[in-house]
């Protein structure tokens, strides 16, 4: 973490929102993609590519949590489960196969109308909802997961606090985010986007945080971060989980 870059408490490019977390352009900017979300060689390519890695942590963090059988097919059996930022169902259908109550919210409904779409034809029973978090009071959820949509949000300590009201006092929390160092504005905003990897527009490089910024994020709401794994890629390995947090890092938080 040696090129990371702090930021201070209030980030370059927020600005007072009221509580208020969507921003109608990243709404309108994800939503314009729903249609071939599920697409593999669509717009989400990079997407697809990531979920397996995601998922492998989002994985190993629940047997830890809970104690499970790494060998159990549904280890959320009988345990709920939020997606905040959910898009078109991507990590929500993987965490309805392992046996959670899954619900997902989404800023855009063109993201949720096509996530309810893809659910019904694959046979699984998962609620999603358009909307601000804070507004559609769902209630707690024992698995709470938000990834790569932190750095999407206009009020990022509001949208921690949601985040951790949304937690049942025993669960667990999981957070993905780009880092905010010269590799990641230089690799995923720059080269990323201009090569078509990313949509064009996606990041905005001053909304990135480093892992010491959400901790602190995540501290004032009551919550403890975990360490820190980084999702780095190698030509040999492709993406992959590593000690290397230049790039993107995901990270468990639970109740202090």
């Amino acid at each position: 973490m040696s090129d990371a870059i702090p930021v201070s408490e209030t980030f370059p490019s927020q600005a007072p929102t009221g509580g208020q977390t969507i921003r109608p352009n990243e709404a309108a900017h994800f939503g314009a993609l729903a249609r071939d979300w599920w697409d593999p060689k669509g717009s989400s390519a990079m997407l697809h590519r990531l979920n397996p890695v995601r998922l492998g942590f989002v994985r190993e963090a629940i047997d830890l949590h809970w104690s499970g059988d790494v060998r159990a097919r549904h280890p959320l059996d009988g345990k709920s489960a939020l997606d905040v930022g959910c898009g078109a169902g991507l990590l929500c259908e993987p965490l309805a196969r392992l046996g959670a109550d899954v619900t997902g919210v989404d800023a855009a409904p063109e993201n949720t109308a096509a996530a309810a779409h893809h659910a019904e034809g694959s046979g699984l029973d998962i609620r999603y909802m358009a909307g601000e978090l804070a507004d559609l009071d769902l209630g707690q959820f024992d698995l709470v997961t938000c990834l790569e949509v932190i750095e999407h949000v206009a009020d990022k300590g509001a949208f921690v606090r949601q985040l951790a009201e949304s937690l049942a006092p025993e669960g667990l929390l999981i957070l993905s985010t780009p880092n905010r160092t010269l590799k990641s504005r230089v690799l995923m905003v720059g080269a990323a986007e201009t090569t078509g990897l990313i949509p064009r527009g996606t990041h905005d490089w001053d909304d990135f945080i480093a892992p010491e910024d959400l901790s602190q994020l995540l501290a004032a709401a009551g919550l403890e971060m975990g360490e820190p794994r980084g999702i780095a890629f190698s030509p040999a390995k492709g993406l992959h989980l590593s000690s290397d947090l230049s790039l993107n890092y995901i990270v468990t938080a639970r109740r202090g």
